[in-house]
């Protein structure tokens, strides 16, 4: 999720090296268990590009892309791993989306306040009799186009005015049901944001990604996914890098200066 500024003057949520382990092999099962050395496991300080916005640059001298899992085909993740990339999986999994192309799959029961994006609306996370196999479907998605891992967003509704009563311990259930789901197609998954759970969580996630932790001093945080050898991969978009890269560096981080598009743009410590 990404986090609020203040524009004009009204809240809007803003946008939201590596192992030589094998990615998703295209045989492999919804259903079948990958064992977890082989899934690919990213390290603190591989360096990354994230790109959600604009027309897809994939030029960039970079061990990891991660770009968005509906907007790209087949042949886009093929080309990024034949430059030597591997390839993150950019999905909401905690907001619906009305411009996605299964909308519609999602019953209004489900579909709680608006996220602070045009079009986007909080999902109740305790319905995992309806959220599971849609996910699941969805996860199917990246695997079949040769996603290495997933980065699934909007993880910490709990914290927000989701139109739900929805409790710490629903968040760890649905964040541990999405991890699940990703590394039984054989993919690896990272926790998005969510710091206050990241003692609960990091043995089930292989990396996390953050938004703005320098900005908000919380960068420490992150330190548990460091100190078990997973990669923190990290944006800020209002500091100058001479203000987070030092620390980002201290602590074992992955890190970026971008603009709030998440387009090709990119500065990394």
């Amino acid at each position: 999720m990404r986090r609020p500024f203040l524009l004009a003057p009204l809240l809007v949520l803003l946008l939201a090296a590596c192992t030589a382990a094998p990615g998703p092999g295209a045989d492999s099962a919804a259903g079948a268990q990958t064992p977890a050395g082989d899934r690919w496991r990213p390290r603190p300080g591989t360096d990354w590009q994230w790109q959600l916005g604009g027309r897809l640059d994939t030029s960039v001298d970079v061990p990891v892309y991660d770009i968005d899992g509906f907007d790209h085909p087949k042949k886009t993740v093929a080309k990024l791993h034949r430059d030597g990339r591997k390839v993150i999986c950019y999905l909401s999994t905690g907001a619906w989306e009305d411009f996605r192309p299964d909308a519609d799959d999602f019953p209004e029961s489900v579909i709680g306040r608006g996220n602070g994006w045009e079009g986007e609306r909080w999902l109740d996370i305790r319905r995992t009799d309806v959220l599971e196999p849609l996910m699941a479907r969805r996860l199917d998605m990246c695997r079949e186009k040769g996603f290495d891992a997933v980065e699934p967003d909007n993880m910490d509704g709990y914290r927000n005015r989701t139109g739900f009563p929805l409790t710490a311990d629903d968040q760890l259930r649905y964040n541990r049901l999405v991890a699940r789901l990703a590394h039984e197609r054989g993919m690896a998954v990272g926790l998005k944001n969510d710091l206050d759970q990241i003692p609960e969580l990091v043995d089930d996630f292989d990396f996390a990604v953050n938004e703005q932790c320098a900005q908000y001093d919380e960068c420490a945080e992150l330190t548990p996914f460091v100190e078990a050898g997973k990669a923190v991969f990290h944006v800020e978009y209002e500091l100058t890098t001479d203000r987070f890269c030092a620390d980002s560096g201290r602590l074992g981080l992955s890190s970026l200066l971008k603009k709030y598009e998440l387009d090709a743009w990119r500065r990394a410590c």
